[in-house]
């Protein structure tokens, strides 16, 4: 967590330096292309404060109010942060609609190419770094800020060209018209970054992690775990939370039971590289269940083994024992 805090602090600080920088450059130029630049600058800010205060929110322990933790703020700060931005850029559609119908005069735009490459570079550099850092750390707080920090390299490539090719054609109207175009860019960015908190804040499933749990399942499988079914996963912040059905053999004793269970919290602790709440509700197999045990020396095995059913997620979310 305190790694989280110091990347997020990085990103902060580097956006303020940044957001002086491209404002410098709009004040030289007098652009409405810069601007928009400049105006995503100032949500970058904003939104990587959240992300350090969400960050350090979700980091609390539990309490009686928050039997789950507080995770889920990183949510709210993502929609936060794709709200601002949308908002950005519907300001920035507007301001350039107007402008194109009543331009302003431009000028040392290759100086304002120059400032506005640099400064994509570094947000391009520390965004690569965010999201390779929250996929390590499982934090959707550094892979939001990562991403929309690519989002803005990409701005600010476009950014570059357009104001070169302006500089060289003296088109002035293409100033109003790429801004435009960036700024829909720039509210499609938006409408991903809220769609992907509001699904999390629904409990929407996270596929990928449902998989990679899937994954370490199928590769660790022990001959007494029969079947796994009704298998369901909600990242709350740096903790993930898992509930299963794991069907086992009937004649285990409850001690039995209780091992192979904890077998399972461990191996998912340990390789999943997250901390790992499971509640598994263990079921006793079922005749009906020999055709794919694959139980050594059971007692009361009705029929032999005649397959082997692999796990995947249509049958390990469906809440049905496999063969039913």
């Amino acid at each position: 967590m305190n790694q989280q805090k110091r990347i997020i602090l990085i990103s902060l600080v580097t956006g303020i330096v940044l957001m002086l920088a491209k404002f410098g450059a709009y004040f030289l130029t007098a652009s409405n292309f810069v601007l928009t630049d400049a105006a995503e600058s100032i949500v970058n800010v904003i939104a990587s404060s959240f992300a350090f205060y969400s960050i350090y929110l979700s980091s609390l322990p539990r309490d009686e109010n928050h039997p789950y933790g507080h995770g889920k703020v990183e949510f709210f700060s993502v929609f936060i942060e794709g709200a601002l931005i949308g908002i950005a850029g519907c300001i920035i559609i507007v301001k350039s609609a107007y402008s194109f119908f009543y331009p302003n005069v431009i000028h040392d735009l290759f100086t304002g190419a120059v400032i506005i490459g640099i400064t994509g570079a570094i947000n391009g550099g520390l965004g690569y770094y965010m999201i390779r850092k929250g996929k390590e750390l499982r934090s959707m707080t550094l892979d939001a800020d990562g991403r929309h920090l690519l989002a803005d390299t990409v701005t600010s490539g476009g950014l570059v060209v357009g104001l070169l090719l302006i500089e060289f054609t003296h088109v002035l109207w293409l100033d109003s018209v790429l801004s435009i175009l960036v700024g829909l860019y720039i509210v499609y960015s938006s409408y991903k970054l809220v769609r992907k908190s509001v699904g999390g804040l629904m409990d929407e499933a996270d596929t990928q992690v449902v998989n990679d749990i899937i994954h370490v399942l199928s590769e660790k499988r022990r001959e007494s775990w029969i079947d796994v079914h009704n298998l369901r996963a909600q990242k709350y912040g740096h903790e993930l939370h898992i509930d299963c059905h794991m069907t086992l053999p009937s004649y285990f004793d409850l001690n039995t039971v209780h091992t192979e269970i904890s077998l399972v919290d461990k191996m998912i602790n340990k390789d999943m590289g997250i901390k790992t709440e499971l509640f598994i509700h263990a079921d006793p197999c079922l005749p009906d269940c020999c055709h794919y045990c694959s139980m050594p020396n059971c007692p009361i095995r009705t029929e032999a083994q005649t397959e082997t059913i692999a796990w995947t997620m249509e049958n390990v979310v469906r809440n049905k024992k496999h063969f039913e």
